[in-house]
């Protein structure tokens, strides 16, 4: 059958079961935009704010179900503000498709009005780029582009359209999306027997999970993994909620700002088992002495992650899952109480703490836990709040916790947490925020309000940059540069003003009412949570320190 560029896109889109796409119209793209208004049925569209938000929502929205994200943008501009939400999906290897329209193919490379190489500004934070110049090309280029998105390691795929595609005509042919199975098996019995034998040597094992493990959906081989092999569990901030939060062998998150029991465990520990994790440098600290007693075995999927940053004694690349599957087969009943009972001696000797006696945000993310019990999608934005919400909220299950790990994205949480909602409209949908975050993309709330999305928004407000802040006052002498937030932003007023209900919590005992009130609400709510400016996220590992000179705020005290 014959028909146009625009129609081609929408119903490629169909054929890979998308149904949601976030975007924001304009020019270069309104061809798209019109075969959208004809077909409004088939498709649930989530115009953002800003592109950016676009992107973002895309994002959260395919991390919190496993589909791959849509977003729409149109040239120049338009395409550029996807750019961070298209590096963040990037480095969280997040699938995702961006379709842009440029001008149309004769205006290319002229400097034309609202012109944008966008395949070649992303090129450096894309798995892959097309531009598509002939309509007859664009329903095999989106298919591709689908299939590079969601296959191996996941991440984003941009498709640019000039408007003409979008307007000239072709035969089209339907087909059938099939499961790809044509993924060659990448590791042996023989990697298979190796391995099981250096399990069966370790005497003070730990695992380390990242969140390739959630990628994969191996939280159960995970979790069948850790139990037989009888060994203590630490996570990255990427691979929280892949192994339950409350297990009597997990420890905690691991590095810069993971817990004593985590950080002393692996640095003291014979072998090192990483699971879909990439040795992140948040992780390891000073690469020299990471694991440095330690054997390392690394499972990943990409091979370019092996050896990479950490050398290692031994590595499988394969699925996460299909590995730990044949693992789990072969290997016996493990134990290792003593090294356990050491590993419980740290947890025990080194919890995680707060101040008890003021406000603060580790007291209002345990409230939190404790009213949703763990069932809830968590979003944050970078910083201080999301470091707090990754210690003391218990992440149980997998694709509960979406934040900006490789990136550090500030601005990402609200999107985030509205495409989360949209894909999972049956769930409690929080963000967690720091008021420097919210000032990023807060008018997303729009976005919410106006889609009639119950979202939560809690904003951490400190009045400061506070993890900027924090470094200021640890490592720069306390010259708070530029971190000082000094001018009269109410963000009540503006959430009220953004079409959303909004209450402001000062004291301890005005929290629990609030959130049980937010969450249960049909609309969205805002709450901004005023702290003391000077609270500080502990245990901290300098840069560039080893990972076992992590220091809380009691070490401090013990200097003086």
């Amino acid at each position: 059958m014959q028909l146009n560029g625009s129609q081609i896109v929408l119903e490629c889109l169909k054929e890979q079961g998308v149904d949601t796409i976030f975007g924001y119209p304009g020019g270069s793209i309104l061809n798209i935009y019109d075969e959208l208004y004809k077909q409004s049925d088939d498709f649930l569209h989530i115009r953002t704010s800003h592109e950016q938000g676009a992107a973002h929502a895309a994002d959260g929205y395919a991390r919190s179900t496993g589909k791959v994200g849509v977003c729409f943008a149109t040239s120049g501009p338009g395409a550029t503000n996807l750019v961070t939400g298209i590096a963040t999906a990037y480095m969280d290897s997040v699938p995702m498709v961006a379709i842009t329209c440029n001008v149309n193919l004769p205006l290319l490379g002229k400097d034309t009005f609202q012109e944008a190489d966008i395949a070649g500004i992303t090129m450096p934070i894309t798995k892959h780029g097309y531009i598509v110049k002939d309509v007859r090309e664009l329903a095999d280029t989106l298919r591709k582009a689908f299939k590079i998105a969601s296959t191996g390691r996941p991440g984003p795929v941009i498709v640019d359209i000039t408007k003409d595609v979008t307007a000239k005509s072709c035969e089209f042919k339907k087909i059938k999306k099939v499961a790809d199975k044509s993924a060659i098996k990448t590791y042996t019995d023989d990697n298979i027997n190796v391995t099981i034998k250096m399990l069966k040597a370790a005497k003070r094992p730990f695992i380390y999970v990242g969140g390739g493990a959630i990628i994969s959906g191996a939280s159960k081989e995970v979790l069948e993994f850790a139990e037989k092999f009888d060994c203590p569990v630490c996570d990255t901030l990427m691979g929280k909620g892949a192994f339950d939060g409350t297990h009597p062998l997990y420890t905690g998150m691991i590095g810069m700002h993971g817990t004593k029991a985590s950080n002393y465990g692996v640095s003291e520990c014979d072998l090192l088992v990483t699971l879909g994790a990439r040795f992140s440098d948040r992780v390891t600290g000073n690469t020299k002495t990471f694991a440095s007693k330690a054997k390392i075995l690394q499972i990943d999927i990409d091979a370019a992650e092996i050896n990479k940053n950490i050398r290692t004694s031994y590595s499988i690349v394969g699925d996460l899952k299909e590995v730990l599957s044949e693992i789990n087969a072969k290997l016996d009943q493990m134990d290792h109480t003593e090294w356990k009972e050491k590993i419980n001696g740290y947890k025990e000797k080194f919890p995680l703490s707060y101040q008890t006696d003021k406000l603060t945000c580790p007291y209002i993310i345990e409230t939190l836990y404790k009213l949703t019990q763990g069932d809830a999608i968590i979003s944050t934005d970078v910083g201080q709040h999301q470091m707090w919400t990754a210690q003391y909220y218990k992440f149980r299950k997998p694709r509960t916790f979406l934040t900006s790990g490789g990136l550090g994205t500030m601005g990402y949480g609200l999107g985030a947490c509205i495409g989360a909602k949209v894909g999972n409209p049956d769930k409690v949908c929080v963000n967690i925020t720091g008021d420097g975050c919210f000032r990023m993309n807060m008018q997303e709330l729009a976005t919410a309000s106006g889609y009639g999305l119950p979202i939560v928004e809690i904003i951490i407000n400190n009045r400061v940059l506070g993890m900027v802040r924090q470094w200021q006052t640890l490592f720069y002498e306390k010259h708070y540069s530029q971190t000082v937030f000094e001018d009269k932003v109410d963000y009540c007023m503006v959430a009220k003003a953004l079409g959303c209900e909004a209450v402001r919590i000062t004291k301890k005992e005005e929290v629990e009412p609030a959130l049980k009130k937010a969450l249960g609400s049909k609309v969205p709510v805002v709450l901004d949570c005023v702290i003391e400016e000077d609270d500080k996220v502990f245990p901290m590992v300098p840069a560039g320190a080893s990972i076992s000179e992590a220091f809380d705020a009691s070490d401090i005290e013990g200097e003086k």
